[in-house]
């Protein structure tokens, strides 16, 4: 397994020297990636037949990779057609190629009886965890989750101090060496040596035993009063001034968590719809693993969200203890989707947004952030995808995962880059800074996506242009805005939105400024936003890269 982690951002990972590269998009666990296949999803996005090839997973005798959500295909070879392929095969959809055709079902089992015809191969590619339609590309996704689990024989070289090898053939030997303990107790001979190198052995003991315990109770008390899972205190206790469910009752509430009722998946954790006993609407975030990272996330959020109260953040209802069979997080219910699913998704092509819309969802959504930041707190991971719309299209910003306290008393907080690419500040990423002004980029490209409807990131672009910051900054330091501004808006023909249009471009180039000095704060930024929505902001007469705060 090859990776360029020290070189490319976002990382990237090989299975083998001669395979496909894939973006690392998260790391989910110890044994859980994000990845995504840039190659696949050029072929999905010009719906081509190449698409249909199996992903290269590694093979490896003490090891097992797999994508645990599949969409199961049948390929079968046109120049083979025979009724027993059409009988296999009568309540199938299909895709036809050039020289093959393609059978699916968008269903979780395969169906059928049987064995499939001879002249048919299986195709296993990711299943798409919000379908842009019912047809095959749209079914299909280029970012999928890869799981390895350690087989049995080399988790137990390894509990035997043993290292897990391969021979020539490819088949699994474990490689045991003698432990320093054994060493130790093999070259101590002298009764008085012994006692001593025992004494401290069990001293080491007892210290890992009180390390255990003392991480484990300071967890309990920072997460919950952690009652039995069918006590009263489950049922009725509270997290700070929230509520703690039970599994049982957050489980009935989303038909043991059934895959219809998913709402969407992200690098945390696969979020639900569920509806509580008392009639209330949530959508329960499930994280992916209940090890010491997933719980870390968690009390962050938890943490994060406890004291916030503004009406353009989501609300948090509650959470489960620590020691309920699995972390769920309880939160109100947006029912209208996410800004980035109005602007380039399936509602975009039902319903565009009016520009009416989009100048309040700028305005409310920099309203929150300055709300944050006010409360000392980085948000990190704004984007379209983490704001949501009620019915009236109102803002909640989502997804407090990766946001982080801001202490008073320092300028900037030093930590490995998080976040989606294409919203990522790219001084952050060079110097390992996080400040607010992170934050104000992100909500730079926001705006751009704003008034282009283009997505972030498009690997259809020009290699240069692939990052919509790039391509936005190329266009309004040329006061290019015809070029930028989607043209459906009216800018061609209204000038009212030609002239909010275009100061909120250039807003945003302030904020995607590569200095972070350069870029206004949120407060900033809401003001300029108000005064253009009121008609009293500023004219174009060129932008250059020295513009300032």
């Amino acid at each position: 397994m090859v990776d360029n982690c020290d070189s490319e951002f976002p990382p990237q990972i090989q299975f083998d020297v001669r395979g496909y590269k894939y973006e690392i998009q998260h790391n989910l666990s110890t044994n859980r990636f994000m990845l995504r296949d840039y190659v696949l999803q050029s072929h999905l996005i010009s719906r081509s037949c190449a698409s249909f090839e199996n992903l290269s997973l590694p093979k490896s005798p003490f090891a097992s990779f797999a994508i645990p959500h599949n969409l199961t295909l049948f390929r079968c070879e046109n120049r083979s057609y025979s009724e027993r392929i059409q009988a296999y095969f009568g309540n199938y959809s299909n895709q036809t190629c050039n020289s093959f055709t393609v059978y699916y079902r968008n269903l979780e089992t395969v169906g059928g009886g049987g064995s499939i015809p001879p002249e048919c191969s299986v195709i296993e590619l990711p299943r798409s965890g919000t379908p842009q339609s019912d047809e095959l590309f749209g079914l299909l996704s280029a970012e999928f989750i890869v799981e390895w689990n350690v087989s049995a024989d080399c988790s137990q070289c390894h509990e035997r101090g043993g290292q897990c090898l391969t021979n020539n053939m490819n088949q699994f030997r474990c490689k045991r060496e003698k432990s320093r303990l054994k060493l130790i107790l093999a070259t101590s001979i002298s009764g008085g040596a012994f006692l001593l190198l025992l004494c401290t052995f069990v001293s080491y003991i007892i210290w890992r035993r009180k390390k255990r315990i003392n991480e484990g109770y300071l967890l309990s008390r920072s997460i919950s009063f952690d009652p039995s899972p069918n006590s009263d205190i489950e049922r009725e206790s509270f997290y700070f001034v929230f509520p703690i469910f039970s599994y049982t009752e957050l489980e009935k509430a989303t038909n043991s968590f059934d895959s219809s009722k998913e709402l969407g998946d992200g690098g945390f954790g696969t979020v639900y719809y569920g509806k509580l006993k008392d009639g209330r609407e949530v959508a329960i975030k499930r994280l992916y693993e209940h090890n010491y990272k997933r719980v870390e996330q968690f009390l962050n959020e938890i943490k994060i969200l406890t004291c916030l109260r503004h009406k353009n953040l989501v609300s948090l209802y509650g959470c489960t203890s620590r020691r309920s069979r699995e972390l769920l997080v309880v939160y109100e219910y947006i029912s209208n989707g996410t800004v980035a699913d109005h602007l380039h998704g399936e509602r975009a092509k039902e319903s565009p947004l009016t520009w009416a819309n989009r100048m309040s969802i700028a305005i409310e959504t920099a309203n929150a952030l300055a709300y944050l930041h006010k409360s000392d707190i980085i948000h990190r991971d704004i984007k379209t995808n983490n704001i949501l719309l009620d019915n009236n299209f109102c803002v909640k910003v989502a997804d407090f995962g990766l946001s982080r306290l801001f202490p008073n008393d320092v300028t900037h907080i030093s930590t490995a880059p998080q976040g989606t690419p294409g919203y990522v500040d790219p001084e952050y990423h060079q110097c390992y800074q996080l400040t607010d002004k992170s934050d104000v980029y992100s909500f730079g490209v926001v705006l751009i996506e704003l008034i282009s409807s283009m997505p972030a990131v498009d690997i259809t672009r020009h290699r240069h242009e692939i990052n919509l910051a790039n391509l936005a900054l190329d266009r309004i330091q040329r006061c290019a805005f015809d070029e930028l501004i989607d043209s459906s808006l009216g800018y061609e023909s209204d000038a009212e939105v030609r002239r909010m249009t275009t100061s909120v471009a250039e807003l945003a180039f302030r904020c995607l400024q590569l200095e972070k000095d350069l870029r206004p704060s949120m407060d900033e930024v809401l003001d300029f936003l108000i005064n253009i929505q009121s008609g009293e902001d500023g004219k174009c007469d060129g932008t250059d890269n020295n513009t300032k705060s």
